[in-house]
């Protein structure tokens, strides 16, 4: 399970989407979350689905790496919709037992917010797998510039440089707690036995080392930080200018379409269910 993790990984390849200006991405993305979250009925959903599938595949990432993004998350998802499962009570009566009551409408709530998290996953992988790290930094300290304005300049750099940091971290730490759990397993820890409550306590003699190393790691970033001179982002420039293109705009274009798309099939009838 800890190798499958891939989320805030890079992939390495050319496409039309790894060459895309990291600021649009970044606000595509922000854009087409807000929209996925107005898809008011099942057709404006398969709709954002198809559109997602679309993305994926000019990405030339690996579906395999997106399948593997989504297996961590999994428990959220069934988690998610068991509770929408119960949340409604409209249509069709499917079981009906002591105090489990199933309906049409529950199954398709449940269905409906299974389908929008899992897009939300997906969106972000596409982001950062086409992303490198100092791009995203980069795209996020120049998306937040008129925040210097008000005096943030500062701020805003150390802002993106954190979120960039933590970000890049995520691959490192999961190479981390591998290792350690590697290491456990050789002197005889059982970590995949027994019942709940042991396979938690179980995680102490993991957790504790990779806390310390966590730490270690930050403290041997801020000195090699230190020791060539980093005062963020006062004074400095950078070596690759970003500029729109013709193809970002292109981009832009086509996710307004995508985003106009969604209101209008909002305005469609929903799938229905038997009442």
């Amino acid at each position: 399970m800890i190798k499958d993790i891939t989320f805030g990984q890079y992939y390495q390849t050319d496409s039309p989407i790894h060459r895309l200006d990291p600021r649009i991405k970044l606000v595509l993305l922000v854009l087409m979350i807000v929209f996925l979250f107005l898809a008011g009925n099942a057709w404006s959903l398969i709709f954002c689905g198809v559109m997602l599938f679309a993305a994926m595949l000019v990405s030339r990432v690996p579906f395999k790496m997106y399948l593997k993004n989504m297996k961590p998350i999994l428990i959220i998802v069934i988690f998610t919709s068991i509770i929408n499962l119960f949340y409604t009570d409209t249509g069709v009566t499917l079981v009906d037992w002591w105090i489990i009551h199933i309906t049409a409408g529950g199954v398709y709530r449940a269905l409906f917010m299974a389908f929008r998290i899992a897009q939300l996953i997906l969106l972000s992988s596409v982001l950062t797998y086409t992303t490198t790290p100092n791009d995203l930094t980069d795209g996020i300290e120049r998306l937040l510039s008129p925040l210097r304005f008000i005096g943030l300049r500062g701020a805003v750099h150390t802002l993106a440089m954190m979120m960039t940091i933590a970000l890049r971290f995520i691959p490192t730490l999961v190479d981390e707690t591998d290792k350690i759990m590697n290491a456990q397993k050789a002197r005889g820890a059982d970590l995949e036995s027994g019942k709940l409550f042991e396979r938690i306590r179980a995680l102490i003699p993991i957790l504790i080392p990779l806390l310390i190393s966590s730490i270690r790691r930050a403290y041997e970033l801020a000195e090699a930080m230190e020791c060539r001179c980093y005062n963020g982002g006062v004074g400095r420039k950078r070596m690759k200018q970003m500029k729109l293109k013709l193809r970002d705009y292109i981009a832009a274009f086509l996710c307004l379409a995508v985003s106009a798309g969604v209101l209008l099939i909002n305005l469609l009838p929903n799938i229905p269910y038997v009442d």
